[in-house]
């Protein structure tokens, strides 16, 4: 399978009153064309910052290294340049990410009503969405554009909707214009960050329907985060599970989630409701805080197989086998 987004070393840092932290640390991934890639932790694991360094939107005052390659469309033209077969997220200007963003790579925010303007109608918002990346299309191309767009994502009576305010459409109509917006120039790869929170489980069912058959329909290759393992078991084929930061497993969703080989990816599970009566299973303590992780496995003041190595350095990745890996001394 050839890869969308090949991620290597990828670090974000913020500043503190006590220092530089690392909400993002040493991550790395690919993801395949066509592929949907789950990203599961707890609040505050890095998944959301991971997301925002990807598409250049950092908070102020950020640093990152790494590399983050993403495979453009042929033909596309960024910075004068055409048939560009790759770029590097990190090492590219503001400028530059600007034209790669929404075309090529784009993302659905968690909160919809906080990611729409409240004084702008749904249509100008979509419009602008196109408009920004095809400058020499004529209103009423733009306008059509626009409606398709909302109707690709599922929105009855496009023309009605358009006219309408974010504030006068439900939590799941709103997510549904952040899919229209997110699509509507055609990129190629698409980040989805938490986008069923705060929905009903029916609307909830519809989103994630929705957007495993736009994948399907244009090809799109989804870095889809979450922290519900429910979620995630019926939209991606891989995911990889984050603590404090780091990928601490990854692998074929099926495998990670029947067979997990990380004390972490195990606790989550054990804590997720079941159907059956099951008594809940709370992982004992907190997440560390980043500016301080202990010195080795993070995970370790919170592990029920701690040992005493655990806390000698960071665990590297050990191989479960040639698809499935996790960052334990463990893993043998």
């Amino acid at each position: 399978m050839a890869t969308s987004l090949g991620v290597r070393g990828l670090t974000v840092e913020l500043p503190t009153p006590g220092g530089w932290v690392r909400p993002v640390n040493d991550v790395s991934f690919t993801l395949g064309e066509g592929e949907t890639l789950g990203i599961v932790g707890e609040s505050g694991s890095g998944k959301t910052m991971l997301s925002l360094a990807l598409m250049g939107l950092e908070p102020h005052g950020a640093r990152h290294t790494g590399e983050a390659w993403l495979k453009l469309r042929a033909g596309s033209e960024n910075g004068g340049v055409r048939n560009a077969r790759r770029e590097n997220l990190l090492a590219i200007s503001q400028h530059e990410m600007r034209e790669l963003r929404g075309r090529e790579i784009a993302m659905i925010f968690q909160e919809p009503m906080t990611a729409l303007n409240p004084v702008l109608r749904i249509g100008a918002q979509v419009e602008e969405a196109i408009r920004v990346h095809e400058p020499r299309a004529g209103e009423s191309e733009i306008h059509r554009r626009a409606l398709e767009a909302l109707e690709r994502a599922a929105l009855s009576d496009p023309a009605r909707r358009a006219r309408q305010y974010p504030h006068q459409l439900s939590g799941g109509l709103r997510q549904r214009v952040m899919i229209a917006m997110a699509l509507a120039a055609g990129p190629a790869v698409l980040i989805a960050d938490e986008p069923t929170t705060a929905l009903d489980v029916t609307v909830q069912k519809q989103i994630l329907e929705l957007l495993a058959k736009l994948r399907r329909e244009l090809q799109l290759s989804m870095l889809f985060i979450t922290h519900d393992l429910g979620v995630v078991a019926q939209v991606a084929a891989r995911v990889a599970v984050m603590y404090a930061g780091r990928i601490v497993e990854v692998g074929p969703v099926e495998e990670v989630l029947r067979a997990p080989r990380h004390p972490y990816t195990e606790g989550l599970l054990r804590a997720a409701p079941r159907l059956t009566r099951e008594k809940l299973v709370p992982i004992p303590g907190t997440v560390p805080s980043l500016e301080a992780l202990p010195p080795g496995c993070a995970f370790a003041p919170r592990c029920p197989h701690h040992v005493e190595e655990c806390d000698a350095a960071v665990p590297e990745f050990r191989a479960v086998n040639k698809n499935h890996e996790a960052r334990c001394i463990l893993v043998s």
